[in-house]
C-alpha cells in the first residue's frame, strides 16, 4: 500500500483550507500572520512524523533496511551475514649478512609502506623451518632469506596488497633486515553486502524444504564467502548415467580447495540430501590460462608501471572466475584498456597461444599466474 506523503507546502495549504472552511468569518492567513505561523509550525512537526514513519517502515522490511537494521531483521530467523575474510599470502624476510642464525617468531608483524595494512606471521607445521619449541621459523646461518605465511590483521579486501607493497617490519627481528611480498596478497573479502545477504536469505528460505537442488547449493554457498558449486544429477563424474546419484564440484575461490573444505562441504550436503540418494564431492579441475599481450601508452605514465597495472587487473579478473565460467579472449583487451587511461593500444594478444576463448566445463575453473605484458 502506497503512503499518502505530503510536502510541506501541501500540509500548510490543507490546514489553511480547513480553517477557512470552518471559520464563521474571513481568517487572516497571509505570510506573517499568527494563524499562518501556527499552520507552518504544525506542518514542520507533521513532516518530522512522516519521516519517522518512513524510517520505521524501511527498518522493518528486509528489502529496504540496511546495515545493522538488516542484520537484526535477519537475526529473528536465526540467519546471519557472512563475515569479512582476512587476506593471506607470503612475505620474504631477508638480511644483508647471513653469518648468524636468526628466528622469526610467529606473531611478528609487517606492514605496507604507508602503514595502512599490517600482517602477522602465522605458524605452518608443514614448513621445515618451523620450530614448535621456539614458536617461530629458524633462518639458519648462511641462508639469506625465507618466505613465510602471513595473514592480515584486519579482514577485508583492503588487505589484498599488491606485490612489493609489504616492505616494513614492525618492531625489530634480530638478524633480519628487510621484508617484501613477492606476490600479491589474496583472499581478503569484505563482509557480505546487503544485496548479497538478501539474495542468500531468499535461497535459504527456498532450501528449507530440503532434498532439493536449491538446498544442496545453499548448503555449499553458505559455508563461507567465495564458495561456488556445480551440481550434476543422475550422472557420475566421468559422465556415465547413474540414477539416484549426484555429484557436486566445490570451489572456495582458490581453484584448489583443501581436503578440510571438501569434507565440510560433504557434511553440509549430507544434512540436506534426498533420502536413499548417494553423492560425491570433488574439487574443480584447474584450467590454466597463459596470457601474452603488448600495450602502447601515451607517455603520461611510466610504461613499466602501466604493464604492472594491466597484469594485475587481468590476474584479479581471471582468478575471480567461478566454476564453469569461461574466459573470452576479447575480454582481456577490455581489461587492459580499463586498467589505465594512458593505454592507447593493445596488440599481440594471445590466450594459451591462440585467439580463441578459453571454455570451462562445470568441472573446471580457470586460474592464472602466467600473464606477460610488454
Amino acid at each position: 500500500m502506497a503512503f499518502n506523503i505530503k510536502t510541506w507546502p501541501q500540509l500548510v495549504s490543507d490546514q489553511v483550507t480547513a480553517i477557512q472552511a470552518r471559520a464563521a468569518g474571513l481568517v487572516d492567513t497571509t505570510i506573517g500572520s499568527l494563524m499562518r505561523a501556527l499552520a507552518e509550525s504544525n506542518a514542520s512537526v507533521v513532516q518530522w512524523l512522516q519521516q519517522l514513519v518512513l524510517q520505521l517502515l524501511a527498518r522493518t522490511r528486509a528489502s529496504t533496511s540496511s546495515g545493522e537494521d538488516l542484520d537484526s531483521w535477519l537475526a529473528d530467523f536465526g540467519f546471519a551475514r557472512l563475515p569479512a575474510v582476512e587476506a593471506r599470502g607470503f612475505v620474504t624476510f631477508a638480511r644483508f649478512t647471513p653469518n648468524l642464525p636468526a628466528l622469526i617468531p610467529a606473531g611478528a608483524t609487517v606492514e605496507t609502506a604507508d602503514g595502512s595494512q599490517s600482517y602477522v606471521v602465522v605458524p605452518d607445521a608443514s614448513n621445515p623451518a618451523w620450530s614448535a619449541e621456539r614458536n617461530g621459523y629458524a633462518l639458519p646461518a648462511g641462508a639469506r632469506e625465507i618466505a613465510l605465511p602471513v595473514v592480515a590483521r584486519r579482514p577485508g579486501e583492503k588487505g589484498n596488497a599488491l606485490s612489493g607493497m609489504v616492505t616494513q617490519i614492525t618492531g625489530a627481528i634480530p638478524g633480519v633486515d628487510t621484508c617484501v611480498n613477492a606476490a600479491a596478497m589474496a583472499g581478503g573479502r569484505n563482509a557480505e553486502s546487503d544485496d548479497a545477504v538478501r539474495a542468500r536469505f531468499v535461497a535459504w528460505v527456498a532450501s528449507l524444504s530440503k532434498a532439493t537442488r536449491a538446498a544442496v547449493e545453499y548448503a555449499v554457498l553458505s559455508m563461507a564467502q567465495g564458495m561456488s558449486c556445480v551440481v550434476v544429477e543422475n550422472r557420475r563424474y566421468d559422465g556415465v548415467a547413474q540414477p539416484g546419484f549426484f555429484y557436486v564440484v566445490v570451489d572456495d575461490g582458490t581453484g584448489s580447495p583443501t581436503a578440510t573444505t571438501l569434507s565440510s562441504a560433504y557434511n553440509a550436503i549430507d544434512l540436506v540430501r534426498p533420502f536413499t540418494s548417494t553423492f560425491a564431492v570433488f574439487k574443480p579441475a584447474r584450467l590454466s590460462a597463459s596470457i601474452r599481450l603488448a600495450i602502447r601508452t601515451d607517455g603520461s605514465v611510466d610504461h613499466n608501471d602501466a604493464c604492472n597495472l594491466v597484469r594485475q587487473a587481468i590476474i584479479d579478473y581471471v582468478n575471480r572466475l567461478k566454476l564453469g565460467q569461461s574466459l573470452p579472449w576479447s575480454m582481456i583487451a577490455s581489461l587492459a584498456y580499463a586498467a589505465s587511461p594512458a593505454i592507447t593500444n593493445v596488440t599481440d594478444l594471445t590466450l594459451n597461444g591462440g585467439t580463441a576463448d578459453l571454455i570451462a566445463s562445470g568441472q573446471q575453473v580457470i586460474k592464472t599466474t602466467d600473464v606477460g605484458v610488454i
